[in-house]
C-alpha cells in the first residue's frame, strides 16, 4: 500500500522535467532580451542582432558555468535534430517565400555560379589545405574523409550578419547575389558534405570523382524538383477545395504543414531539406499565397517572418551558450598554441577560398556582360568577399554530425569541433561587427546605388516589340523557322529577359490556370479580389 500511496506523487513529479522547463526559461527569457537589446542598438554602426544574440548567449553560458562551478550543464549542449529539423527549416522557408523573385531569378545564373561552382571551389582549397597544412601543424589521425568533410564544412557561409547591414532598396542587385549566393551556398555544403559520407575511400579509382559529381547533381535536382512539386501540390489544393470560403485557419495551417512536410521528405529520401523548402517557399508564394484569403495573405506574411525571426535570435544564442561547454576542450587535449594553430589555419584557408572565386568568377563576368549595369565593380567584389567569411550555425552542426561520435574516442576530434567554434565566434564577432562600417566606407551609402536592377534591361513590352521586328512578315503563312530563328537571336542577345518572356506567357497559359496565382482567383465576398502585391509578384 505505501507504494502505491505515493504513486501520484511519483506521476506529479514525472509530469514536466524540472531541467527542461528551466532550459526554455532562460532561453525565452534571453530571446525577449535579444529583441529588446537589438531593437536600442539599432542604429549602432558596431553591432547588430547577431552579435548581441552570440555575445548574449556567451555571457548566459558562463554565468551557468560559474554556478555550476566548472560543471558542464546540459543547457549547453548542441543538439542537431534541434537545428536541423526545428530551427533551420523556418529560416529557409521564409527566405523563399519572402524573396523578390524578379530579382532573384534575373541573377540566378549569377548566383548558381557563385552559390555552387564557388563553394566546389572553396571545398577543394580548404580540402587540400587541411590534408597538407595539418600534418605539419601535428593533426596526423584525420583520414581522407574527415579532410574532405572539413572542406565541406568550413565553406558553409552565414550571411546574416551581412543582409542585416544591406539594403534592398540602396543596393538591390548586391543584396540579391548575397542572399541568393548564402542559400545556394548552404545548401550546396550540406550536399557536398552528404555526397562525401556515401563515398568508400577505401577502395579509391578515377571513378570515384565522378560518383561524387553524380551525387552532387542528383541530389541537387531531386531537391529542387521535390519542393516545386510540393508547393504546385499546395496550390491545387487550395485553389480547388478554397477553404476561405470555410475558414481561414485551415488554408493557413495546410500551408505551413505543406511546407515542413516538404522538409521532412527531402530529409527522409536523404535529400538536401534546404533547396526542397526554399523553393518551396518560392512556389507557395507564387501561387498559393494568391489563392488564399486577404486576411491569410497578411497573417502567413508576417507569421512566416516572425519564425523566421525567432528561430534565426534561437540559433545565436543557443551557439554562444555552446560554446562554453566545458566537455568539448576538456577532450581535446591540446595545448592553446595548437589550438590557436589550428583555428587560424582554418580561417586562413576560409580567406583564401573565398577570394578563390569570388574575385575570378565576377571579373569573368564582367566580361561577358555587356551592359555596365550589370556588371560586378571591385568595390561590390570586396562586400561579397566579406560577406562570406561568416561562419554560423549550419558550420557548427555539420563539424558535430562528422566529430562528435569520435570525440571521446579521439582528442583530435573534440579539437576540430573546438577549433570550428574559435572560428565561428571570432568570423561572427570580428567580421560582423566591422561589416556595417565597411559597408559604409566601401558603397558610400546615402549616395546614388552605383547599380540598379532596373536600368538598361529591357521591358517585356518593348521584348515583345523586337520579337515581332525579329519575325519575317512575308512568311505568314510558314513563319515557324523565322519565328525560331528570331527566338534564337533574342535568346543569345538578351537571355534572361527571353526566358522570362516565354515563362511569363506558360505561366500565364498553363500554370496559373491549373494552380491558381494573381488575378485567378474566383471572387468571393471578403477574399482576395485579384488586387495583388506587386512586390511578391514574379
Amino acid at each position: 500500500m505505501s507504494s502505491h500511496e505515493h504513486l501520484p506523487l511519483e506521476l506529479d513529479s514525472s509530469f514536466l522535467n524540472t531541467s527542461t522547463v528551466i532550459a526554455l526559461c532562460v532561453f525565452f527569457a534571453l530571446l525577449c532580451a535579444c529583441i529588446i537589446i537589438g531593437h536600442l542598438l539599432e542604429e549602432n554602426r558596431w553591432a547588430n542582432e547577431s552579435i548581441t544574440a552570440l555575445l548574449l548567449g556567451l555571457c548566459a553560458g558562463g554565468v551557468v558555468l560559474l554556478v555550476r562551478k566548472g560543471e558542464s550543464s546540459h543547457l549547453l549542449k548542441f543538439s542537431e535534430d534541434l537545428f536541423f529539423l526545428y530551427l533551420l527549416p523556418p529560416i529557409i522557408f521564409n527566405a523563399g517565400f519572402q524573396v523578390k523573385k524578379k530579382r532573384f531569378f534575373k541573377n540566378f545564373s549569377t548566383i548558381l555560379l557563385f552559390g555552387i561552382f564557388g563553394t566546389v571551389i572553396s571545398f577543394c582549397i580548404i580540402s587540400l589545405g587541411v590534408f597538407w597544412i595539418f600534418r605539419k601543424i601535428g593533426v596526423k589521425s584525420l583520414s581522407l574523409k574527415d579532410h574532405l568533410a572539413i572542406g565541406a564544412i568550413m565553406s558553409a557561409t552565414d550571411s546574416v550578419c551581412t543582409l542585416q547591414v544591406l539594403s534592398q532598396d540602396e543596393t538591390p542587385f548586391l543584396y540579391s547575389i548575397v542572399f541568393g549566393e548564402g542559400v545556394v551556398n548552404d545548401a550546396t555544403s550540406i550536399v557536398l558534405f552528404n555526397s562525401v559520407q556515401t563515398l568508400d575511400f577505401h577502395n579509391i579509382d578515377g571513378l570515384t570523382v565522378l560518383k561524387l559529381i553524380g551525387t552532387f547533381l542528383y541530389l541537387l535536382f531531386t531537391s529542387t524538383a521535390l519542393g516545386i512539386a510540393v508547393g504546385l501540390l499546395s496550390a491545387f489544393i487550395i485553389k480547388t477545395l478554397y477553404f476561405g470560403r470555410h475558414s481561414t485557419d485551415r488554408e493557413f495551417a495546410l500551408m505551413i504543414l505543406m511546407a515542413y512536410l516538404s522538409y521532412l521528405l527531402a530529409e527522409l529520401l536523404n535529400l538536401s531539406g534546404i533547396l526542397t523548402v526554399f523553393f518551396c517557399g518560392i512556389v507557395m508564394s507564387h501561387y498559393t499565397w494568391h489563392n488564399v484569403t486577404e486576411s491569410s495573405r497578411i497573417t502567413t506574411k508576417h507569421a512566416f517572418a516572425t519564425m523566421s525571426f525567432i528561430a534565426e535570435t534561437f540559433i545565436f544564442l543557443y551557439v554562444g551558450m555552446d560554446a562554453l561547454d566545458i566537455d568539448k576542450w576538456r577532450e581535446s587535449k591540446a595545448s592553446a598554441g595548437t589550438s590557436a594553430a589550428v583555428s587560424s589555419t582554418l580561417f586562413a584557408l576560409v580567406l583564401v577560398g573565398r577570394a578563390a572565386f569570388v574575385f575570378p568568377i565576377a571579373n569573368i563576368l564582367n566580361c561577358v556582360q555587356k551592359r555596365e549595369s550589370s556588371k560586378i565593380h571591385f568595390k561590390q567584389q570586396v562586400i561579397m568577399w566579406w560577406a562570406g567569411l561568416m561562419r554560423g550555425a549550419v558550420t557548427i552542426a555539420l563539424s558535430y554530425n562528422q566529430f562528435a561520435s569520435y570525440m571521446r574516442r579521439s582528442p583530435e576530434s573534440a579539437l576540430m569541433i573546438t577549433s570550428t567554434i574559435i572560428v565561428v565566434l571570432f568570423s561572427t564577432i570580428v567580421c560582423g561587427s566591422v561589416t556595417k562600417p565597411l559597408i559604409e566606407a566601401v558603397l558610400l551609402r546615402h549616395r546614388k546605388p552605383m547599380v540598379s536592377d532596373f536600368t538598361d534591361n529591357v521591358s517585356l513590352e518593348d521584348f515583345s516589340v523586337l520579337l515581332l521586328e525579329s519575325a519575317d512578315p512575308n512568311n505568314s503563312n510558314n513563319n515557324q523557322p523565322a519565328g525560331r530563328a528570331s527566338s534564337l537571336r533574342l535568346l543569345i542577345s538578351h537571355p534572361t529577359t527571353t526566358v522570362h518572356y516565354f515563362w511569363r506567357k506558360f505561366d500565364d497559359r498553363f500554370m496559373r490556370p491549373m494552380f491558381g496565382g494573381r488575378g485567378l482567383v474566383p471572387f468571393v465576398p471578403s477574399t482576395p479580389t485579384g488586387a495583388a502585391d506587386e512586390s511578391s509578384s514574379a
